[in-house]
């Protein structure tokens, strides 16, 4: 017969040490996971460009310059006045043919739908009642693109200035640059700590880089969002699911834009736990869904889980043809055009029940 000949199990007194040694790195593991991943890598997404594995390519959906909001870092809630930015009266973020390309691209439109959380027959009522924003701080989410047939992910930090689609309690939820579907970045990730790859730009700070949280479930949805023009010299409402034409008229600038920070270190992130941000006085009543019970917890369908949309028919929106027609966005083949803003898109508003 054969004989193990094992030293931990002849000799019990070494087995001893050895389980010790094993309970500190156990032990010191966990210490270090509480302090944030600082072994995760981001990559920086400047203002237009699409990223790695993109869906497909948009241009002029970006803004060069947009002053940057005063308050930055920390954790901010998603129904924040001045969080984010826009044009008044034109949203360069064309939901309607990002509809159309995926329903042009069934195998895309089976991994963007999967990430979301959705069926793939929801994503035109789901990308109709997103609204169109341009962010107002180096913001960090999860980037899912699309290779050999497959959802990728990783996380992103995306600058300034680009243009997003958020849901209803005022999450990124789409890098309209690309099309990418967006998630919340985990926990665990510290930004200060992680490493970066990708090519950076003036003004770039680990410390400025903000999380964005979901609006308080027990408020319902967001029914306006107080956005700021990208100079940063007046505020305007932007109704959710509008895309421009609707917008309200000009009003001053939220006080988040003229108070004078009390330091200079934004709110506490390195633990990887969410921390307040501005508080947000409520930029809108909530709407017919019900209320939950806490922070909106995975993506999947209204009314009493948020993070998405409701999942149940499509009023309003049109399908199109999938087999000709493509929405006018490019295969991922050049890269995009300068980014500039737009005219009004020429689409009617989708209807909001």
């Amino acid at each position: 017969m054969l004989e193990i000949h094992s030293l931990i199990a002849r000799h019990g007194g070494a087995a001893r040490p050895v389980a010790g040694a094993l309970a500190a790195l156990a032990l010191a593991a966990g210490a270090l996971s509480g302090c944030g991943d600082a072994g995760a890598t981001i990559t920086r997404l400047t203002v237009g460009s699409p990223g790695p594995d993109p869906y497909t390519l948009a241009s002029n959906t970006d803004e060069m310059k947009v002053k940057k909001r005063p308050r930055a870092g920390g954790t901010q809630d998603g129904d924040s006045p001045g969080l984010y930015g826009g044009t008044r009266r034109a949203a360069t973020c064309d939901q309607q043919k990002l509809i159309a390309f995926l329903q042009a691209n069934p195998e895309k439109a089976r991994a963007w739908a999967g990430v979301q959380g959705i069926p793939v027959s929801d994503i035109p009522r789901y990308v109709s009642r997103l609204t169109p924003v341009l962010l107002r701080t180096d913001t960090l989410v999860t980037n899912h693109g699309f290779h050999n047939g497959k959802a990728t992910r990783g996380p992103a930090v995306l600058q300034a200035g680009m243009g997003v689609l958020v849901n209803g309690y005022g999450v990124p939820t789409v890098k309209c640059n690309c099309g990418n579907p967006l998630t919340r970045p985990e926990k665990k990730i510290s930004t200060r700590n992680a490493s970066y790859s990708g090519r950076s730009w003036p003004g770039f700070e680990k410390r400025n880089v903000t999380r964005i949280r979901p609006r308080d479930s027990r408020k319902g949805t967001i029914e306006t969002y107080v956005l700021v023009d990208p100079e940063g010299t007046m505020g305007f409402e932007r109704p959710r699911a509008t895309i421009g034409p609707a917008d309200g008229p000009p009003a001053e600038l939220p006080a988040t834009e003229t108070e004078v920070p009390t330091s200079d270190s934004p709110a506490p992130e390195d633990s990887g736990l969410e921390s307040p941000g501005t508080p947000s006085p409520g930029t809108g009543s909530p709407g017919p869904e019900s209320p939950g019970t806490g922070e909106p917890g995975p993506e999947t369908s209204e009314p009493g889980t948020p993070g998405t949309e409701p999942a149940t028919g499509e009023p309003g929106v049109p399908t199109g043809d999938p087999g000709t027609e493509t929405g006018g966005l490019e295969s991922p083949v050049d890269a995009p055009q300068a980014p500039i803003s737009l005219p009004p898109a020429e689409e009617p508003t989708p209807s909001v029940t």
